[in-house]
């Protein structure tokens, strides 16, 4: 998720008081510089604070030897392109803990003309594997009913869910920097469209006509609510007949390229498994996997740019 918020830091003082430890801190960390997974500081104030305006109380987590060996691992099977501009506009990654969502991407003021980000992850992000979490996530979309035995489960392998979840979000900033989708401040704009975009979404949360769905607009991504859970089954025949890679890629044109590029790097190049089923009394009533659907498939050439040497 990726949300226009801003801040500014303020060093001045700091600088008076410490510019000799300041200057050694630079030489002695400048090769960390260049790995963007060692990039760990405490979130920006602003991150904080748009959590606690929604009633949260969140705090910065610390992370463990364990945890950070999985941060590093996860940014080594990123795709070329992302790893490139990851070490230009990452400035920096936080961890927190009672965080409301997974993940947080946001703009950072630094005053000058490169575009910088921070990423934001909810820390208990460690302790899920990437069916765990996705299962987690899938199954917001939908509220059990009494007696209805219907359950919703992602299979995307036993990685860590924080490989998953980086490369969605690290693909909002590859989106910002090369203008994958078009970027625009005003969700009913009209907007020229983008090579991804064009016929596949009328407004930026809007899809095409061909792909408004009576059925897909009740569900959560879509109009904010959970549907019954019965309904799930007739929910993935109809995204079946779609372009997109999940519910979630339908909830804005920017979650739609993170969410193909995430399951089509998953599925593809990391060999991983990605699909949902619907089972009833552990019947298989449905099954999603969308690198299996021609829609979807003829979209991937869109994704060559983030391979390229």
């Amino acid at each position: 998720m990726i949300r226009n918020l801003g801040f500014k830091l303020s060093v001045a003082a700091f600088l008076t008081l410490f510019y000799p430890a300041f200057i050694f801190a630079q030489k002695s960390n400048s090769s960390l510089q260049k790995d963007p997974s060692q990039r760990i500081q405490i979130a920006p104030e602003s991150v904080f604070k748009s959590f606690r305006e929604a009633g949260m109380k969140p705090v910065n987590h610390a992370l463990t030897p364990t945890e950070k060996d999985k941060v590093t691992h996860a940014f080594t099977l990123l795709p070329p392109l992302h790893q490139r501009i990851l070490k230009q506009h990452l400035q920096s990654i936080s961890f927190m803990d009672n965080m409301p969502n997974t993940a947080l991407t946001s703009p950072v003021d630094t005053a000058g003309a490169t575009k910088m980000f921070n990423i934001t992850f909810r820390a208990s992000l460690f302790d899920e594997n990437i069916s765990q979490w996705a299962t987690w996530k899938e199954n917001t979309c939908f509220k059990q009913e009494a007696d209805s035995n219907y359950s919703v489960r992602v299979e995307g392998g036993k990685m860590d869910g924080i490989v998953y979840v980086l490369l969605h979000e690290a693909t909002h900033i590859i989106d910002v920097v090369t203008n994958i989708t078009p970027h625009q401040t005003e969700a009913k704009a009209a907007m020229q469209p983008t090579a991804f975009t064009k016929d596949i979404w009328r407004l930026m949360n809007v899809p095409a006509e061909p792909y408004i769905d009576s059925l897909l607009e009740q569900t959560r991504f879509r109009s904010g609510k959970p549907v019954p859970i019965s309904l799930a089954p007739g929910v993935y025949s109809r995204l079946s007949k779609t372009p997109f890679p999940s519910l979630y890629a339908m909830a804005a044109w920017s979650e739609d390229i993170a969410e193909l590029a995430t399951i089509y790097h998953l599925t593809t190049k990391l060999k991983q498994p990605f699909y949902i089923v619907v089972t009833q009394n552990n019947m298989e009533l449905a099954r999603f996997e969308p690198m299996k659907n021609a829609l979807v498939r003829q979209r991937l050439d869109q994704l060559s740019i983030f391979y390229k040497p």
